[in-house]
């Protein structure tokens, strides 16, 4: 086997686990330099490098090495050497179409924060996102003029970034309007910059010139008030001069914890649409398009297994797909069910997570940013109550739990608490939209985390 491409296929995977911009920190400059007694070496640029790649990535790296060839025992790294060239770019296999990424195709273009790989061409309608996606092209057409704002929301790993990337490329094709894509993340560590730096007013300035605002999970603006009023400040701004403005976030906007009602009824303004987990057909329609861009063809049965194992996470569909792609490629052979559970085998099993009342328990409280002891509490307030009463709900109707078991899981609650509980949501989610769907998100996380 030849190292390049082994090196080539660990790096497709590795990139689907990590964010574009650890992926381009720590493994650009890396390569198979020898393999000896069952060992690869690998080398790197720095110690730092070295050091990392040790700590944080070694066990992952090691997996995907062994799950392609079983005499490989360990990875070692080494910092490069004088005289040794290194690989600068990789042709890595990828979602793109009729291409191979390289490390070029990480780096978004400065001004607007785009990343030009995600367009309209290259992402996937389904029954899941179907309206997302026609919101998407219908404010391409006219920015500002409808669904202003376009709120979209979902669970992780669905396309959400895509689509929001994907429109911000159309816009900037088709006009010359100023488009910004900036992570939510992003915008609160340049918030906290202006203001220490006294520099906030010129910072609100720069964005009241953009035409097309795109803030990617806005639901991390939980808690930061300083932020959400700076936010507020450009939200009305931009709006008042019919300025599109795109949000995305992973709930709707009324079940974002702790943001300003005012925020919340500004994002409620527009249009609100959802990206939903996709059925079994839309499953296997994203992987045959996949190999339809990699030009690549898997067997019917490994795609139906892989579609029908992978359910909650696109990214991870496309992971495994790479994963069987990779190895055809390297060892020039058909891929079969015997190999693919072989080599899915670690991608399955974690997304398969057996679901219990812990996770139930932590998703409630993650979801409306509060802690599990508030929930196994006796505490009255409402912000607490309803949580625990969706809790006490869900560990009903997932996990078929007793009332006594469940009301011990909270907080040694009486059996009667437990049942009052559930017959209350279960009659809430027949009348409260909202209610039902925050508790699907939910149970995405459950499924997901």
């Amino acid at each position: 086997m030849d190292q390049k491409e082994l090196w080539q296929a660990v790096l497709a995977q590795i990139q689907l686990q990590i964010s574009p911009p650890n992926f381009a920190t720590w493994f650009k400059s890396t390569q198979i330099v020898s393999q000896e007694n069952g060992f690869i070496f690998v080398s790197v640029p720095n110690s730092f490098t070295k050091e990392w790649l040790e700590q944080k990535y070694n066990k992952a790296i090691f997996k995907i090495l062994y799950n392609l060839n079983r005499g490989i025992k360990g990875v070692k790294y080494e910092v490069e050497k004088s005289g040794l060239q290194p690989l600068k770019k990789f042709p890595i296999y990828s979602p793109v179409p009729s291409k191979q990424l390289d490390f070029q195709d990480l780096k978004v273009e400065g001004d607007t924060g785009l990343n030009s790989r995600y367009t309209f061409d290259n992402f996937l309608v389904g029954d899941f996102n179907e309206l997302a996606h026609a919101a998407g092209c219908a404010v391409t057409q006219d920015p500002g003029k409808v669904y202003n704002p376009l709120f979209i929301y979902g669970g992780v790993g669905l396309g959400k970034t895509h689509l929001l990337q994907a429109i911000g490329n159309e816009v900037i094709k088709a006009s010359n309007k100023k488009v910004r894509y900036v992570p939510t993340e992003k915008f609160v560590s340049r918030v906290i910059s202006a203001i220490r730096n006294h520099k906030i007013e010129e910072f609100k300035a720069a964005y009241q010139k953009i035409d097309v605002l795109i803030i990617d999970d806005i639901q991390f603006l939980t808690g930061k008030e300083k932020t959400q009023e700076e936010f507020f400040y450009i939200f009305n701004s931009l709006y008042e001069k019919n300025k599109q403005i795109i949000l995305s976030s992973d709930r709707p906007p009324n079940a974002i914890p702790a943001l300003t009602e005012r925020l919340q009824s500004r994002f409620g303004g527009g249009m609100i649409t959802d990206i939903s987990l996709p059925s079994l057909e839309a499953r296997i329609a994203i992987l045959k398009n996949k190999c339809d861009e990699k030009k690549a063809s898997l067997p019917d049965d490994v795609l139906e297994y892989v579609s029908s194992n992978i359910k909650k996470n696109i990214r991870e569909l496309e992971g495994a797909l790479n994963t069987l792609i990779a190895y055809q490629k390297i060892n020039d052979s058909e891929i079969d069910i015997k190999t693919t559970k072989n080599l899915l085998r670690n991608i399955i099993s974690s997304s398969n997570k057996i679901i219990n009342a812990k996770k139930i328990i932590h998703s409630v409280a993650d979801f409306y940013d509060l802690k599990e002891k508030d929930l196994i509490s006796s505490s009255r307030k409402r912000e607490i109550v309803l949580p625990r009463q969706i809790a006490m709900y869900l560990l009903r109707q997932e996990l078929k739990a007793s009332y006594p078991f469940i009301g011990r899981k909270l907080g040694g609650k009486d059996h009667t608490t437990a049942i009052y509980a559930c017959e209350k949501i279960s009659k809430e989610i027949e009348k409260n939209e909202n209610l039902t769907e925050e508790i699907e998100l939910i149970k995405q996380r459950v499924l997901c985390g």
